[in-house]
């Protein structure tokens, strides 16, 4: 029942968009039509760059691995044009205090300075005329900027620390997070067929991983169901086959479903031992959906002979409100877990750009095992403690020069936990951060046979 309510809540969610796309935004003069492999693009969104995976695509339409984000998204980055090559550059840091369970009233809280970061470089040339060859590296310094033990999260749980699990703390990303080259045959205008590989890489499972939504960008924390929705984002070793026939695409991958080890330096064995499925599908210029499943064998290096059979689905919105850098963008994830026992999570994230402003939020509800927060107690009795956060946040641009921004923030979060964690969460804990944020603004490109754009007034 639970699996079929959190179902209608995201077709409800999806037909909602739909009837306020078709209603109250009637396609104007220069609005995005409904064809999104025809959208109009606006002098900031790059237009003479392709998609990383068709000749026939926007480069906007690009997410993480070969997933999908709306066609009207706006891209942030640094681009140059070459010769033959088309080269992209953006990331994400933060420089922050984060404090869990400021009333102290439960033993599981923390502080710390820390800076979460991501750094993705790609690059892209024709092989011969209906080619596309696709090279990607996502790098991240989390290892020393936020160190092995990850940064204090209430409730978030996954991988390891020193042999043991991390509980109440987000693991840091692997300097190595994306090694990846992919190859597309163009076959007509509706018809792509790409073959990507990673080292690590992203299998086909799940929607664009939360740092590269837009939604997400200015949240510095993962979600608490980063574990059920998006967690393969960094795979050592994905082997993925595509077909896309119009708005639809058809993606299966094989991959190692152990996750990575506690050495983030390094590059894990590979071990192909898992799979994956995923149906893509752009409606509209403004709406991306996927469903993914996969068969994950062996993930939990401290319960290696445990399965996990994962299935996802999700909604991305992307709403454009000027010709300038203004926007709401909203994303609708449901994951689903099933080992021994079937664990559910669902996010609902929503951000308003207004330039120099943003204002964001997070809704999540997930459903944790005991023995993953550590209460030993219910070790094997398959008992769920049902988890909300509710995040809001806020930040301001200050600086802008030469094509970056720079910001300061403001968030806080609010935890609702089963009743019977009180006694060591405390009731309704508390979190909050300050941060300065670090980020490319709008993609402008550069190359050999255009003027240079320099943004130092930040128009």
């Amino acid at each position: 029942m639970k699996a079929k309510l959190i179902l209608i809540l995201v077709i409800v969610h999806t037909c909602a968009w739909a009837q306020q796309h078709h209603h109250h935004h009637q396609p104007k003069k220069d609005s995005l039509p409904a064809d999104s492999t025809k959208v109009r693009h606006r002098p900031d969104s790059v237009p003479h760059m392709n998609h990383s995976f068709s000749l026939s695509l926007p480069m906007s339409r690009n997410g993480s691995g070969t997933a999908w984000l709306p066609d009207a998204s706006l891209m942030y980055g640094h681009g140059y044009m070459g010769k033959r090559w088309m080269l992209m550059f953006h990331g994400n840091l933060f420089l922050r205090y984060n404090r869990q369970d400021v009333t102290g009233k439960g033993s599981r809280g923390g502080e710390k300075f820390d800076a979460p970061n991501w750094l993705m470089l790609m690059g892209q040339r024709k092989a011969g005329k209906r080619g596309l060859l696709h090279i990607s590296g996502m790098f991240s310094l989390d290892p020393l900027s936020v160190g092995g033990e990850g940064y204090p999260l209430l409730f978030q749980t996954g991988e390891t620390y020193q042999g043991n699990p991390l509980i109440d703390r987000q693991h840091p990303h692997d300097l190595f997070s994306e090694l990846a080259l992919a190859y597309t045959h163009r076959v007509s205008e509706n018809t792509d067929i790409t073959a990507y590989f990673g080292y690590p890489g992203e299998p086909a499972l799940g929607p664009v991983a939360f740092m590269h939504r837009l939604s997400a960008l200015n949240n510095p924390d993962a979600p608490l169901g980063h574990h059920w929705q998006d967690a393969t984002h960094i795979t050592f070793g994905v082997a993925t086959l595509g077909v896309r026939l119009g708005k639809l695409k058809l993606e299966g991958s094989s991959f190692t479903g152990r996750e990575p080890d506690e050495n983030r330096y390094d590059l894990d064995r590979p071990r192909f031992d898992s799979y994956s499925f995923r149906v893509l599908f752009n409606p509209t210029g403004r709406i991306a959906l996927q469903a993914s499943g996969a068969f994950v064998r062996s993930p939990d290096a401290l319960e290696p002979d445990e399965n996990v059979r994962k299935t996802t689905a999700s909604a991305i919105y992307h709403l454009p409100l000027s010709m300038e850098n203004r926007y709401f963008s909203s994303a609708l994830v449901w994951g689903y877990n099933k080992s021994d026992h079937g664990e559910h999570s669902l996010l609902i994230e929503p951000v308003l750009q207004l330039d120099r402003t943003a204002v964001y939020g997070r809704y999540e509800w997930v459903q944790k095992p005991g023995e993953e927060l550590g209460l030993h107690q219910f070790n094997g009795h398959g008992i769920l403690f049902p988890v909300q956060a509710i995040t809001l946040g806020i930040n301001q641009t200050f600086v802008r020069a030469y094509g970056n921004n720079l910001a300061l923030g403001l968030q806080g979060s609010l935890f609702i936990a089963d009743k019977r964690l009180n006694a060591i969460y405390g009731e309704y804990p508390m979190s909050a951060e300050v941060y300065i944020r670090f980020s490319p603004h709008l993609m402008h490109h550069h190359g050999p046979h255009q003027e240079r754009q320099q943004d130092h007034s930040g128009h």
